[in-house]
């Protein structure tokens, strides 16, 4: 083996061995160690290990050295030939080779090992002590039994006890104790062949009705918790796909597209009416064509949508080159300056109120926090970083 450290982290080569001859003797790998590398050479049975050189060890060599040795305990055995093994378990960790039995035991002996020398080293290379095999923190949660093996994509609940979860492969499911013990559910005006070949993505449920959006494009509606449900249709014509619905009332929903086109109904879905004028696309087309300086910064399409509680919307572009911001009477989308080099991961609002801000997620572990009461028709923001701890 040899092993280099450098910029891009731990590479590896194997050498190779000959051996003259197959006498159980135990082989053995001296360690060369020098300021840049770490160098195994097996030598042959029929002569002496050399004696490996003293050298100087760079501060980084100094904290790669115990990971180094972890590795090569828990993995190495897996690249030597299997009768060399066998010589060396026999010889030099002196165990049993009384078949299937000896073997179990050499493997049980090298995974413990392994594992021993990787939370050691880690520990040296950390400072501190292996962690506990759980953490404080996962005590908290509690596994929940679920009546499918399919993807969960979405949960919502209308009251303390009573809520549904949906799923891939047309999955649905009711609880009616806080979501301790869930039971399987299915649409009474869909067929079972057809349901199964539904992603049911998004669900929304507001005083006993609800809303239940899939694809390929589906809108389910149900007035009475659940017991019945109705199918909403949408026209073909609609720009880009639904990506979203609200329940907010009696028969009155909010519906939004990956277009950013938004409509609201206000009869349980039998007419829809548009809440802005043009789509992203349209309004980023038209500010990029409009010859002002810089304006081709606006460009792309956009990767999520998220409300606050009172209706405003917030976009992120695909590039996290900047993001958009929307509030209830307004016609058009207003894209705004990211305001740094990084790129944008994520965005939220401050307690679901985008008057008390915004949050910003970039490259590199950063977060950033808008003031309260931000001015939505300003290119930029005046986004201060968040003074948060992190070791990543």
């Amino acid at each position: 083996w040899r092993f280099a450290l450098s910029s891009h982290g731990l590479t590896a080569d194997l050498c190779s061995l000959s051996l003259a001859s197959r006498s159980p003797t135990a082989i053995r790998f001296p360690l060369s160690i020098d300021n840049t590398s770490i160098s195994y050479h097996p030598p042959t049975l029929n002569e002496q290990p050399p004696r490996p050189p003293t050298s100087r060890l760079s501060p980084k060599m100094k904290l790669f050295l115990p990971s180094a040795l972890a590795l090569l305990a828990s993995g190495a055995s897996a690249f030597v030939p299997q009768y060399v093994r066998q010589q060396a378990a026999s010889s030099a960790l002196k165990m049993s080779d009384a078949g299937p039995a000896g073997e179990s035991d050499r493997r049980s002996f090298v995974a413990k090992s392994g594992s021993a020398a990787a939370a050691a080293s880690f520990a040296a290379v950390s400072g501190g002590a292996p962690a506990p095999a759980e953490a404080a923190a996962y005590q908290m949660w509690e596994k929940v039994q679920l009546p499918f093996e399919d993807t969960v994509y979405d949960i919502d609940f209308d009251s303390d006890t009573h809520g549904y979860i949906v799923g891939s492969r047309g999955a649905l499911a009711e609880t009616n104790d806080g979501g301790k013990t869930w039971e399987a559910r299915s649409f009474s005006n869909l067929d079972p062949d057809e349901e199964v070949t539904y992603r049911f993505q998004v669900l929304s449920f507001k005083d006993g009705e609800g809303w239940v959006l899939g694809k390929p494009t589906l809108l389910l509606h149900t007035k009475d918790n659940g017991k019945s449900w109705e199918r909403i249709p949408l026209s073909p014509k609609l720009p880009g796909e639904p990506s979203s619905i609200y329940a907010l009332g009696p028969s009155k929903a909010e519906m939004t597209t990956t277009s950013g086109a938004i409509y609201v109904t206000e009869n349980a879905g039998r007419n829809w009416k548009a809440q802005v004028k043009e789509t992203i696309d349209a309004t980023l087309n038209r500010i990029s064509s409009s010859g002002v300086s810089g304006a081709s910064y606006f460009t792309g399409s956009i990767i999520n949508q998220v409300r606050d509680d009172d209706g405003a919307y917030l976009a992120v572009s695909s590039r996290g080159n900047f993001f958009l911001t929307w509030e209830p009477g307004q016609d058009f989308w207003i894209p705004h300056n990211r305001g740094t080099p990084r790129r944008i991961q994520n965005m939220g609002f401050v307690e679901g109120d985008i008057r008390k801000g915004l949050w910003m997620t970039l490259n590199g572990g950063k977060v950033f926090i808008s003031p309260n009461e931000p001015d939505l028709t300003k290119d930029g923001f005046d986004f201060k970083e968040a003074d948060i701890k992190t070791g990543g």
